[in-house]
């Protein structure tokens, strides 16, 4: 290993694709990066994406390395990132949590926000009051239950390969379809797929951006990643109905309705502006300068040999599984 320029090497596909390295940001540290598993004894740093658990356990430990544990999923989705005795293999964890020794949640950045706010209402053209996009099938929240729900007191048109009602029309472009689909309501379903502390995901962002008001329902501290009062919360009404009817309040009461824009034309929280300043270094490159401050303080002597941290049974068994895909 190169003290260096360290290898940084992700040893997992990212949901069975590979990593995209070339698509990190330049960092002002020296580093390498590389998906080659053949490289591992030569990484100062390993990367296992967690929720490709599979391909992790035939993973060999080499003297002085520093595993990192990384994922942007919900541990009620992934229960094995709440596993002690799985996650101690790890010396570093870069989650969405904001415990983590890397904090990656999806807070957008600076300039994100600066657009948000400037950017432009569209008019609200559609005869529903709601949209609601949703695609994979994924429900710890129980939002699906929910969005039929209110469905049956408001209008919400559906969109995504999840039971949709309506379709795009038109070339679909991805998120800036999406951004601009939603721009023509004036509500939209923010619903995450589970319920968990700092898992506040694009679902609320998308809205905001958008110009729309946002229906939340997710996180129980969503006020530490939003402006106050730029967003609904679900959680707050007894029941579906009970929002529903407070949706058809703010149609019939402009004035209420626009409350719900006023964070555009004020700064930000100045509690959230300070996390997203420090969210200014992408965390890839927060990775980077941990690993050279870790390096730098260590005094303890390194081990001699390579470990097997999962065991060999479990090494084997992955190696097999590895050894069957390849083979078709």
């Amino acid at each position: 290993m190169q003290a260096d320029e360290p290898l940084f090497l992700f040893y997992t596909s990212f949901f069975g694709k590979p990593v995209n390295i070339a698509a990190i940001p330049h960092c002002a540290l020296p580093v390498r990066w590389s998906v080659d598993r053949r490289r591992l004894s030569e990484a100062t740093a390993v990367l296992f994406h967690l929720p490709d658990f599979r391909e992790i356990r035939d993973a060999r430990k080499y003297p002085g390395q520093y595993w990192v544990g990384w994922s942007m999923e919900s541990r009620e989705n992934y229960p094995l990132m709440a596993d002690a005795g799985f996650m101690r293999n790890f010396d570093i964890t870069m989650t969405h949590e904001s415990g983590s020794d890397v904090w990656r949640p999806y807070l957008p950045s600076s300039k994100w926000w600066e657009a948000a706010q400037s950017g432009p209402r569209l008019p609200k053209t559609e005869s529903a009051p709601a949209v609601h996009f949703q695609s994979a099938a994924v429900d710890r929240s129980g939002r699906v239950a929910f969005a039929a729900e209110l469905a049956r007191h408001i209008g919400v048109d559906a969109y995504g390969r999840h039971n949709p009602t309506r379709t795009i029309e038109g070339p679909d472009l991805g998120r800036q379809t999406k951004i601009e689909t939603i721009a023509r309501y004036r509500f939209c379903l923010a619903l995450e797929n589970s319920i968990s502390p700092d898992y506040v995901t694009e679902k609320i962002y998308d809205p905001l951006i958008a110009g729309t008001v946002p229906i939340y329902l997710g996180a129980p501290n969503v006020d530490e990643f939003v402006p106050a009062n730029s967003y609904i919360n679900a959680s707050a009404f007894s029941s579906p109905a009970d929002l529903a009817s407070y949706l058809h309040h703010l149609i019939g009461t402009p004035q209420a309705y626009e409350a719900y824009f006023a964070w555009r034309a004020n700064p930000l929280p100045e509690c959230l502006a300070r996390r997203i300043q420090g969210l200014n270094a992408s965390a890839e490159c927060r990775l980077v300068a941990l690993v050279h401050q870790r390096m730098r303080e260590r005094q303890s002597p390194l081990s001699a040999r390579p470990s097997l941290p999962f065991g060999r049974v479990a090494f084997l068994r992955t190696k097999l599984r590895r050894l069957r895909k390849a083979l078709g």
